[in-house]
């Protein structure tokens, strides 16, 4: 029987978005928020499937907090993109990641996932 483990941190950063219907978005902020899911078929014996302690560790490790996103990545930083980025570098420790939500605003948000 699978489980879907869940872990979600948050992060302070700035961006604009690059051609933003043709012209440049200002630059802004946001407490972003980014929830990684990942799917787990088995527990330890201590009824863990992952610990979220390390998930967490890792995720503190790679969230660009305080930082400039258009000067940490080589793309336009939307949450769709940061969605793709951090499902990527999630997928390169933990494979079983099924998805990684993104919310810019505490309304508005994107989800990466690979079918």
């Amino acid at each position: 029987m699978p489980w879907l483990l869940r872990v979600k941190k948050k992060f302070n950063a700035a961006h604009f978005l690059t051609n933003y219907h043709g012209k440049p978005e200002p630059l802004h902020g946001h407490t972003w928020a980014v929830e990684v899911f990942l799917k787990v078929d088995t527990l330890d014996e201590g009824g863990m499937g992952e610990d979220f302690v390390e998930i967490s560790k890792f995720l503190d490790e790679i969230l660009p907090n305080y930082k400039l996103l258009n000067e940490v990545f080589d793309f336009s930083p939307s949450a769709e993109n940061v969605a793709k980025w951090l499902y990527e570098r999630v997928k390169e420790r933990y494979p079983t990641v099924q998805k990684v939500v993104v919310w810019e605003t505490e309304d508005c948000g994107a989800e990466y996932f690979e079918v």
